[in-house]
């Protein structure tokens, strides 16, 4: 895949205090595997915060924003929609398709991760409900499956703009260093 096509996620929920982390997460892996914008439900700003600095940091692109009605996203999305969830068709049943309608008809594609109870008017509105496995896990891990089975790994070169900060790969320890501004 020479471009990554449109891609965005929408967490579902999100409940102060108990969620903050996992939201972050998910919008942390959004940005890293390949999508380019990520939509939080209006009470997840410590979220959205740390997804931007870590944007300004390591770059882009990538995009953050907030909705008052997460499901409104979903109902309102005007492309394909990936719902996943644990009682969904399997991914390797399904990613095939999702792809094609990314890259050959360049629909714009909604993941759609839950965080509590996922309404059923969801599952309806879903071109595909998707399992990574048919066995509780966490929405961050089947995000990431889910993106890296859908860019079939392409997502792991891709290259980033407009960060001042990279991390330098190495056997053992930890490197980050500036990005010279050439």
């Amino acid at each position: 895949m020479e471009r990554f096509p449109e891609v965005a996620v929408c967490r579902l929920g999100h409940r102060p205090g108990r969620d903050d982390r996992m939201t972050t997460h998910v919008g942390l892996t959004a940005r890293a595997l390949g999508a380019y914008r990520a939509i939080f439900p209006e009470n997840a700003t410590d979220a959205v915060e740390t997804a931007r600095d870590i944007t300004d940091r390591f770059g882009g692109p990538f995009a953050v924003e907030r909705t008052d009605s997460p499901t409104g996203v979903v109902r309102n999305w005007e492309g394909v929609v990936a719902h996943l969830t644990m009682y969904g068709e399997p991914v390797q049943a399904v990613e095939a398709d999702v792809r094609s309608a990314l890259v050959d008809r360049r629909e714009p594609l909604l993941v759609v991760v839950g965080a509590e109870k996922v309404p059923f008017e969801i599952y309806e509105a879903a071109d595909w409900n998707v399992a990574v496995t048919n066995q509780p896990h966490s929405e961050v891990a089947g995000l990431a499956v889910f993106l890296d089975r859908l860019f079939d790994g392409a997502e792991l070169d891709r290259e980033w703009v407009g960060a001042s900060r990279e991390v330098v790969p190495q056997a053992t320890g930890k490197l980050v260093e500036s990005v010279d501004e050439e």
